[in-house]
């Protein structure tokens, strides 16, 4: 059988508790003593590390009001600004609506035409209508 497993009990060893008593007994009149020693002094520290305290907060105070400010002024601007800069190079480019572009490119064509048919007209108009009218006669 293994030494780790083990389900035997083992025998109880009595031990004589009148010197372990006296141990403790000591211990705690030391504790008490070092308490009626160190009690003033911790006092004193624990006074002296409040006003510390209070004044690293009153010296702190304006400091981090001040960083504030320059964050929402001068910073956050700047920072939104980049980012949004960084935002435009990433994103990718927009697909060209060719179905739109060919539409409008037929339209012109179209407006091209008529516009050269309209054109074409008028002149076959002006130069019929040129013919047809009698020269001007001067008398002499």
């Amino acid at each position: 059988m293994s030494p780790l497993i083990s389900v035997r009990r083992r025998p109880q060893v009595e031990v004589d508790a009148s010197p372990l008593r006296r141990m403790q007994e000591a211990a705690r009149q030391g504790a008490v003593t070092a308490a009626v020693r160190l009690g003033p002094a911790m006092r004193h520290s624990r006074e002296f590390a409040a006003e510390r305290l209070l004044e690293a907060r009153g010296w702190s105070a304006p400091r981090l009001e001040r960083a504030a400010g320059y964050v929402e002024r001068d910073l956050a601007p700047r920072l939104s600004a980049m980012l949004a800069d960084t935002a435009h190079r990433l994103e990718p480019p927009k697909p060209a609506n060719r179905a739109r572009n060919a539409a409008l490119v037929m339209l012109g064509m179209i407006a091209a035409a008529g516009a050269a048919g309209a054109l074409a007209s008028r002149r076959s108009a002006a130069h019929t209508l040129g013919e047809r009218m009698p020269e001007p006669t001067t008398t002499p």
